[in-house]
């Protein structure tokens, strides 16, 4: 197996992240520095990042219903707490994507980072839904132009699938994961974000999980995930 691959297995980080580490010098197989990602290891190879040993890692998926004000990292500096604090898993976790400190719900936490890669990479389009509230009432105009796609700063956005909820509220599915996309989306037709919850993720629904409460995904949830992101 690669090495960047194998280090993405273990949990150590995305397989690109991994790339650069090696590239980087930190990653000694057998006692000597290896800066090729392709390079081939096998399980029970003496592989080290930093001086610390990489040793395979039971792969695990967790769902997290996100409150407000909590970080989508693996690890928050300062007061507000970190998404993967919600979980009590000795295995390395990262968050799946980002979902911002001003929105809720569905994100979830993986060691395994080419499941992660391939589910956050614009290529292979998994859809995401998100519970919309807005200021301001959404006319059939509106609610066109979201489906349609409307132009932002770094270009127009694709097409969408906009579900009417309510007189304000509304689910908004789309295949991108721009920055701040469906918050900069409400402002191009004029109107604000003041709730933003997402509810799905390709064919994982988050359902009736509670606000900071979580679990682990199945081997047939995740194998669906795998599906989701073009892997047959």
């Amino acid at each position: 197996m690669r090495l960047a691959k194998y280090m993405a297995h273990a949990g150590v980080a995305s397989r690109r992240k991994s790339e650069a580490i090696i590239e980087a010098g930190r990653v000694r197989v057998g006692g000597k520095v290896v800066t090729d990602p392709a390079f081939g290891v096998e399980t029970g190879d003496d592989i080290r990042v930093d001086g610390h040993p990489v040793e395979p890692e039971g792969r695990e998926v967790w769902m997290v219903n996100k409150p407000l004000d909590v970080i989508s990292t693996a690890d928050e500096p300062g007061k507000r707490i970190a998404v993967v604090d919600l979980v009590d898993s000795n295995a390395r976790l990262y968050p799946v994507g980002r979902l911002d400190a001003d929105s809720t719900g569905l994100i979830l936490l993986s060691n395994d980072g080419e499941l992660a890669n391939r589910l956050t990479h614009p290529r292979y389009e998994v859809e995401k839904t998100y519970r919309v509230v807005l200021k301001k009432p959404v006319s059939e105009e509106e609610a066109a132009q979201l489906a349609a796609g409307v132009r932002l700063e770094d270009g127009p956005t694709s097409r969408a699938v906009v579900k009417r909820m309510g007189e304000r509220e509304i689910d908004l599915t789309i295949r991108e994961g721009r920055n701040r996309q469906v918050r900069r989306m409400a402002e191009a037709i004029g109107n604000e974000v003041i709730g933003l919850q997402r509810i799905s993720m390709g064919s994982l629904k988050l359902g009736r999980l509670g606000i900071g409460r979580c679990r682990l995904l199945d081997e047939r949830e995740v194998e669906r995930l795998w599906k989701d992101a073009g892997n047959d």
